[in-house]
């Protein structure tokens, strides 16, 4: 089954889906960081939300 683009979060809350776009909108928005500080991020540390948060604050 499709991802459902209308919904607002992303599925998987622990993981960031860099290829959907309302997954990095919502990233971007939670995080307060640019699309390509998150990509920089996830790149970095891989894409766990956890993870990723901790870069960005570090």
């Amino acid at each position: 089954m499709a991802d459902d683009k209308t919904l607002r979060g992303p599925r998987d809350r622990s993981r960031i889906a860099l290829g959907e776009e309302y997954e990095v909108r919502y990233w971007t928005e939670k995080f307060g960081v640019s699309r390509d500080q998150l990509a920089e991020a996830v790149k970095a540390v891989g894409n766990s939300v956890d993870a990723v948060e901790q870069h960005l604050k570090g």
